[in-house]
């Protein structure tokens, strides 16, 4: 098994089995220009956040036509909860390839919350860890 396979196990986008990264037909053909509107599935926190400059955006995309949405908001400085576990497998492969050539791009970060769920943080974003307090940071890992 390939590294990337493995880490697209890890990350919860694909099961062990012996599929193909990426979709044979890549690139999808026929689009036009309508097919990026926001889409109503896209939610910012309320008014009073925008003004004092603290909003988060989740976005359930259900298509890779989607992506624009998460794009656009991470630019203007948004951080975004993007919850993929409505998408098929090699669409949600193709939006985390996207988002972490953004996050890459605008020198931010990205972040597993859950199987199929991320965070996407902007650079000037601090993500701090819910860990429990009794527990030091160089303390023994057991990832099993």
């Amino acid at each position: 098994m390939g590294s990337v396979r493995k880490a697209s196990a890890w990350l919860g986008l694909v099961e062990d089995s012996d599929e193909r990264y990426y979709d044979e037909e890549y690139a999808e053909g026929g689009e036009t220009g309508d097919s990026w509107v926001t889409d109503p599935r896209v939610r910012v926190a309320s008014e009073s956040a925008q003004e004092v400059g603290r909003r988060i955006a989740t976005v359930s995309p259900d298509s890779f036509r989607d992506a624009r949405a998460i794009g656009e908001l991470f630019r203007d400085g948004v951080p975004v909860i993007v919850n993929l576990t409505s998408m098929e497998p090699t669409d949600a492969k193709r939006v985390v390839d996207f988002a972490a050539g953004l996050t890459f791009g605008l020198r931010g970060s990205i972040e597993r919350i859950a199987t199929r769920v991320f965070l996407l943080s902007p650079a000037d974003t601090l993500v701090v860890s819910g860990e429990a307090a009794g527990r030091t940071p160089d303390g023994f890992f057991n990832q099993s």
